[in-house]
């Protein structure tokens, strides 16, 4: 009987900003994430090319955060593989900003598409901010479970793309030991809200 030996896979992601970042893409081989709910499945048509690329329209002139808008238009509306740089999202005023400074349970914060406005997370949810803070800085972006995105708004593609039902690139789901971890974009999920929204 021949030995069998399990080699993690490793997946290379890009930055925009040419760097890159090795993550493992799972214990036996590349494997699709799965969509069990809460999550919602997605297909292909929904990041079908439209007036704005993916989106029917550009990113908002001012997103939260002091966010790049030059930045989040590639990553949001041109784009299907790469991301903002890992550690971007502390490069920003997120950690000082008033309404992430007193986060909680209670008092959680709710990220909106950058492109419409639309309500996609709110964290955090079933832990806390401080968790939430460790495990985003561990892995490099904002990192979100199931109970913390808003399913009216957000799907996830067969490949584990996470996008909104509006076009907006957003990240990509990559599990780990406590299940579906979407790993996000910060210039992504850096929009005001809506008027329609609010």
């Amino acid at each position: 009987m021949k030995a069998t030996h399990l080699v993690p896979s490793l997946l290379l992601i890009a930055g925009l900003s040419g760097q890159q970042h090795l993550v493992t893409a799972g214990l036996f081989g590349p494997s699709q994430p799965r969509c069990d709910a809460p999550c919602v499945a997605g297909d292909e048509s929904i990041m079908s090319p439209k007036e704005h690329g993916t989106s029917h329209v550009p990113v908002q002139s001012n997103l939260r955060w002091q966010c790049d808008r030059k930045v989040a238009d590639r990553i949001c509306n041109y784009n299907r593989h790469y991301a903002e740089y890992s550690g971007y999202w502390e490069t920003t005023t997120f950690l000082s900003d008033p309404s992430t400074q007193d986060a909680s349970e209670e008092k959680p914060v709710t990220f909106y598409d950058s492109n419409t406005g639309n309500p996609l997370f709110t964290a955090p949810v079933g832990r806390s901010w401080r968790e939430f803070l460790i495990e985003s800085r561990y892995h490099g972006w904002p990192s979100f479970r199931d109970a913390e995105v808003h399913w009216e708004t957000v799907r996830m593609l067969p490949n584990g793309e996470t996008v909104s039902i509006d076009g907006t690139h957003l990240g990509h789901n990559l599990p780990d030991r406590s299940g579906p971890r979407y790993c996000i974009n910060l210039v992504s999920i850096a929009g005001n809200p809506s008027t329609d929204t609010e």
